[in-house]
């Protein structure tokens, strides 16, 4: 309703009427701590049987699974598939972290967000400290010194690849790791050489020219999946007959 005040004219220099406060828009990462609750929830009494059963032993299969699964989507979904792994890796992330803060050495996923935020300042002088870097190449090498000091027990510089990794991306670490440290030179070729030391060859080769040789390997097999469907099709005998 208008009265009469509101029609009058304001003196001069009159702060002009504030408009009503809106709640501030929700910041980036709110629906992460709505996740860290709902896991919460699940893993605390009254909450589900089997989410309060896992071990960071029982749930490591489940991470290597998804982090395949979210390649895949990458290389062959949609965005709407990217979104949906990368939310089932973000749930690995906070379903160890909330088993971690039962362990004898607790821990929770403010501690694992704060090792990681540490560890991308310190490891990005030329971001958060004024370092000057000329390109990519020096940020690689930065990185590596960085790292090497944060863990002077590695000393070689096949210290740290995991033994659990598939043998095809292991094969692929060793070799980037020995071309890096100058080490990577033409291997002395047994009398007989083995499978083994063929697709070793085939690792090397990819290395050197610049070829992500497992992408090509599951290029290479879904053209061969491909094939034997049609070739399936072509010779299926109709149900009738």
């Amino acid at each position: 309703m208008i009265t009469p005040d509101s029609t009058r004219e304001e003196p001069a220099g009159t702060p002009a009427p504030q408009a009503p406060s809106t709640p501030a828009a929700a910041r980036r990462g709110e629906r992460v701590l709505e996740l860290v609750e709902v896991m919460d929830r699940l893993r605390s009494p009254g909450g589900c049987p089997w989410d309060a059963e896992q071990t960071h032993a029982s749930l490591a299969p489940y991470a290597v699974e998804e982090a395949y699964e979210l390649a895949d989507a990458i290389e062959h979904g949609t965005t709407t598939d990217v979104v949906d792994e990368l939310g089932d890796v973000l749930l690995q992330v906070v379903f160890h972290a909330r088993v971690g803060e039962e362990g004898e050495q607790p821990f929770d996923i403010d501690d694992v967000a704060t090792a990681i935020v540490t560890k991308l300042r310190r490891r990005h002088p030329h971001v958060f400290a004024g370092l000057v870097v000329d390109g990519a190449a020096d940020v690689v090498t930065n990185w590596d010194a960085i790292k090497a000091a944060e863990k002077p027990e590695r000393v070689g510089p096949l210290d740290g690849i995991p033994a659990g990794m598939p043998p095809l991306e292991r094969a692929t670490k060793v070799v980037s790791r020995l071309d890096r440290a100058g080490l990577l030179t033409d291997r002395p070729q047994p009398a007989a050489a083995t499978l083994g030391d063929r697709l070793l060859d085939l690792v090397v080769e990819a290395r050197r020219s610049g070829v992500d040789l497992a992408a090509e390997l599951r290029a290479a097999t879904a053209r061969l999946e491909a094939a034997a469907v049609t070739d399936a099709k072509a010779t299926a005998r109709p149900e009738s007959e």
